[in-house]
C-alpha cells in the first residue's frame, strides 16, 4: 500500500505540474519529480507506481487547486462592491480577470493542463481524472454568472466557451512578456462581442479590431 503522507504527496504532485509546464509529458519521470521536489530517490515510485499514476496525480492536484481558486473567486465577487456596469461590460471584466490570471500567475498550471489534455486522448484514466474539472468549471461558471445577474442566453454559451478556450490557449502559450492587461482586456471584449453579437459593446468604445484604412 502506498505511503499516505499528504504533504509529501502534494509536494510530488506540485513538482509534477511544474515539470509538465517546463519539460512536457516526456520530461515527467519519477526521478525528475524527486529532484524537483527535493525528496529522496525512490520517493515518487513509492507513492506513484507507474508513470501513468504520476500523470493522474498531477491531474488530480490541478483539479484540487482549480476548485480552491473557484471558491476564492466566488467569495471575492460576493463580498465586492456592486457593479454598475452593463451585463456585457461586467462579463468582459470577469473574462479579463480570468484570462490575465491564467496567462501570468497561473501560467504553469495551464501549460500543464494543456499537456495533460493532449495525453488524455491516449489515456482514458487520465481523461477521467480531468473530466471532473471541466464539468465543475462549466457548472460553477453558469452558477456564478447567475449570482451576478448576468443573463447570458443559453444559446450563446457554447460560442462563449469556444472563444474563451481559444483565447486561453493563445494567451497562455504566448511569450510572457507579450501579455498585458490592456491586451487581455481587448481580447475579452472581442469574445463578448463575438458570443453576444446582439448586445451592446462591452466597452462603449471602439475595440480596435477593425482593419486599418
Amino acid at each position: 500500500m502506498p505511503p499516505t503522507n499528504p504533504a509529501r504527496r502534494r509536494a510530488l504532485a506540485d513538482a509534477a505540474i511544474d515539470l509538465l509546464a517546463t519539460s512536457g509529458v516526456h520530461g515527467l519521470t519519477h526521478r525528475a519529480v524527486e529532484k524537483a521536489s527535493g525528496l529522496p530517490s525512490g520517493t515518487a515510485s513509492n507513492y506513484f507506481r507507474s508513470r501513468e499514476a504520476l500523470l493522474v496525480a498531477a491531474a488530480e492536484r490541478i483539479v484540487e487547486l482549480h476548485h480552491a481558486d473557484m471558491d476564492q473567486a466566488a467569495q471575492h465577487h460576493k463580498t465586492g462592491a456592486a457593479h454598475a456596469q452593463s451585463m456585457t461590460g461586467q462579463l468582459a471584466g470577469l473574462l479579463t480577470e480570468s484570462l490575465l490570471a491564467a496567462a501570468t500567475i497561473l501560467r504553469n498550471r495551464y501549460l500543464a493542463i494543456f499537456e495533460l489534455q493532449l495525453e488524455a486522448a491516449r489515456r482514458p484514466v487520465l481523461a477521467s481524472a480531468l473530466a471532473g474539472m471541466q464539468d465543475t468549471s462549466t457548472a460553477f461558471t453558469a452558477g456564478h454568472h447567475a449570482e451576478l445577474g448576468l443573463a447570458i442566453p443559453r444559446e450563446c454559451v457554447p460560442t462563449l466557451i469556444t472563444l474563451y478556450g481559444g483565447a486561453l490557449f493563445t494567451l497562455v502559450t504566448a511569450p510572457p512578456e507579450s501579455i498585458s492587461e490592456d491586451a487581455v482586456r481587448g481580447v475579452a471584449r472581442a469574445i463578448v462581442r463575438g458570443a453576444l453579437p446582439g448586445s451592446a459593446d462591452p466597452s462603449g468604445e471602439d475595440l480596435g479590431l477593425s482593419s486599418p484604412d
